[in-house]
């Protein structure tokens, strides 16, 4: 029997005999040494089965089984995707605790990416409030807690100066969405950290079921700066920077690298929104990148565009304009003020009249009161074109007493606000209130659909941020509508990418709302809706999309040239489908 010599086993450093040379070194390694970790991939079933893309689980064929290495491997029984669907539905309703719901459904996007969407499309209705608000807020108060694996990038201050080189760690390259989020102001639960980032994955996960657009060209990043929750930073399990937040020019410069580094990357088109940002980065980073990347903030001007589609759409049932309104607002913060601009910006283009005359038809109040001129020198600079002559009111009912409004809308993040004499005062003054507690999650809107109703004898037209349940009373169903971003931005991102917008403008904004107003039928408005049912939200999605694209064609800021005849079925045609696809 032929020897191996020493020399060999020496020259090869194996270790383990048998002439295996250890090409890596990993073998020889001792434990304080650093060895590369290669691996070799092949189109085995183990790898099919373990790539969210395109796994099928038990709904592969014979034939694919035999020519991808699948049998075996799998038990012999093969399962549609609709009887799958079927079967995780009933897996989901078993669960008596959202979060569980949640964190399945996160299990099931990571394992099977077209049943997830699947599900998610067919089901929007029941599953909107589990992959978004209100559960995905409690899913960000817990995410160190359930995390499994990253799902999107997370980009911290010790990445300072290579960002464009962690953008390129991403697998995907044709990306043309990004969410961002540097988690200071998750929802209406404050800084939450490296832990927001629920946030840009559930709203990118409804891009894709909503909007059509595809998985892979998504892209959710969280920014993290540090925290100043002092719970996340005494956490063992917090998953991000245990330290307090970068501010000032140490902020604004990370900020500005990782907008450098997306554009270079990704190029002119990608969209990047802005997600939970405070007040004043919020406003801050839209003002200076507007102008110079595709940027767009949900938290603000996604909000203003759902909800002038709500007040467009309930003019029809009060046969009124929206210039015969007062507005009040509770909370003058992003949502607040970027849905008053976006209504005085409507009034102004519908009357002629300057949009310094049209603000004077809407009023806010903040944590110090009613917002008036005696108060201007000490308001933050976007408080300022809302401080009205009056005399100072401090508190709600005060203002409302004092203002008289027809619209009463809630972006306060404060719970319980819109108090049993304040409604009742609305009621007061007129026949049909228009009441919108917009505040998220459902634990922290302003009232309940059921106080809204009830305290203004069933005359109320309300609507909320998160879903509640249909409210009886005195015999008839009030079904509440839903103020939610999601009937926006889906269709806005397909409007934008399909017509290969280098900028976004007010304008669009507008066309959005009118669209979305325009889906709302008599039928709707017979059971006191004044949004059209999610189940529909891929047409609506569809629709508001051409909107938003004959708008950028029309400004001149669309490069997919020539313009599209149809932009209806344009988008219509550009929508990622879930059902599985047959494999060679």
């Amino acid at each position: 029997m032929a020897q191996i010599s020493d020399d060999y086993v020496s020259e090869n450093r194996s270790g383990v005999g048998g002439g295996i040379s250890d090409v890596y070194g990993e073998d020889s390694a001792t434990l304080d040494q650093l060895v590369t970790p290669w691996v070799t991939s092949v189109a085995s079933g183990y790898t099919l089965m373990r790539d969210p893309r395109y796994n099928k689980g038990l709904a592969f064929t014979d034939k694919e089984r035999d020519a991808h290495y699948l049998t075996g491997l799998l038990p012999p029984v093969i399962l549609s995707q609709d009887v799958q669907e079927k079967k995780m539905m009933h897996n989901l309703r078993q669960y008596t605790v959202p979060l569980h719901r949640y964190v399945a459904l996160m299990d099931l996007q990571e394992r099977n990416e077209r049943l997830f969407y699947k599900l998610l499309i067919d089901n929007v209705e029941e599953l909107l409030p589990v992959v978004y608000t209100p559960t995905v807020g409690e899913a960000c108060q817990k995410y160190g807690s359930i995390f499994r694996r990253p799902q999107g990038l997370y980009i911290s201050l010790k990445e300072k100066g290579k960002i464009l080189e962690v953008l390129k760690n991403w697998p995907q390259r044709g990306i043309q969405v990004i969410v961002v989020t540097d988690g200071e102001r998750i929802l209406g639960l404050g800084d939450l950290g490296c832990q927001g980032m629920g946030i840009p994955v559930g709203k990118l996960s409804l891009y894709t079921a909503l909007g059509g657009i595809r998985p892979s060209a998504c892209l959710p990043i969280t920014i993290d700066v540090g925290t100043n929750n002092e719970k996340l930073l005494n956490d063992e399990f917090y998953i991000g920077l245990k330290q307090k937040r970068a501010t000032g020019e140490e902020y604004a410069e990370f900020l500005h690298e990782f907008m450098c580094a997306v554009k270079q990357n990704y190029g002119e088109k990608v969209l990047v929104q802005f997600e939970d940002f405070a007040n004043h980065h919020a406003f801050e980073l839209l003002s200076k990148y507007c102008s110079s990347h595709l940027v767009f903030n949900d938290d603000i001007q996604g909000t203003a565009s759902v909800v002038l589609a709500g007040l467009i759409a309930a003019q029809k049932v009060l046969g009124k304009s929206l210039a015969d309104h007062t507005f009040l607002f509770l909370g003058a913060g992003e949502a607040g003020t970027g849905i008053a601009e976006l209504i005085a910006l409507k009034i102004s283009k519908e009357t002629g009249t300057p949009i310094n005359e049209t603000r004077k038809k809407i009023w806010l109040v903040d944590s110090k009161g009613l917002i008036v001129s005696s108060r201007k020198e000490s308001l933050q600079h976007f408080k300022q074109p809302w401080a009205h002559d009056h005399e100072p009111v401090k508190e709600l009912l005060g203002a409302v007493n004092a203002i008289k409004p027809t619209v009463l809308i809630g972006t306060s993040g404060v719970g319980k606000t819109f108090t049993k004499e304040v409604v009742e005062a609305m009621g007061t003054f007129n026949e049909t209130p228009l009441i919108l507690a917009l505040s998220n999650p459902t634990s922290q809107a302003e009232c309940t659909a059921e106080e809204a109703y009830k305290w203004t004898e069933g005359r109320a037209i309300f609507a909320s941020g998160s879903p509640f349940d249909p409210v009886e009373y005195e015999g008839k169903t009030f079904f509440p509508g839903q103020a939610n971003n999601c009937y926006i931005f889906p269709g806005l991102g397909l409007g934008l990418i399909m017509s290969g917008a280098i900028r976004v403008r007010d304008d669009m904004l507008l066309a959005a709302s009118e669209a979305l107003a325009s889906q709302v039928i008599e039928e709707n408005f017979a059971n006191g809706l004044i949004y059209p049912p999610f189940t529909n939200i891929r047409k609506i999605s569809a629709n508001i999309a051409a909107s938003v694209g004959a708008k950028t064609y029309e400004l001149g800021l669309a490069s997919n040239l020539p313009r599209p005849k149809d932009l209806v079925k344009m988008a219509e045609s550009c929508m990622y489908s879930p059902v599985y696809r047959n494999f060679r």
